[in-house]
């Protein structure tokens, strides 16, 4: 049974370890989304805009959970189809 209990905790730490990992992952999904929806594209030069739109389309084919998940650790809402953020930390 103690190797059992083993594989229980190191399985527990692994699932918290990975759980820590998505939070800051969402957390920079959502300053990524603010930032994006923040820029004005007719003042960036080529190279940033098509940065930007690859930012923009990989954001965008995330779930609609996870991407409200995103915002919510950053503390940004959508606001009338914009984004808009509070301070990000």
């Amino acid at each position: 049974m103690p190797h059992r209990d083993q594989e229980i905790a190191l399985l527990r730490k692994e699932v918290e370890l990975l759980m820590e990992e998505r939070q800051r992952l969402l957390q920079v999904v959502g300053a990524a989304a603010v930032m994006i929806a923040g820029i004005d594209s007719k003042r960036l030069p080529v190279g940033a805009i098509e940065a930007a739109d690859l930012v923009s389309t990989t954001i965008n084919r995330l779930p609609e959970e996870t991407l409200r998940d995103a915002l919510a650790s950053v503390h940004a809402e959508i606001e009338q189809g914009v984004l808009s953020g509070n301070e990000m930390e």
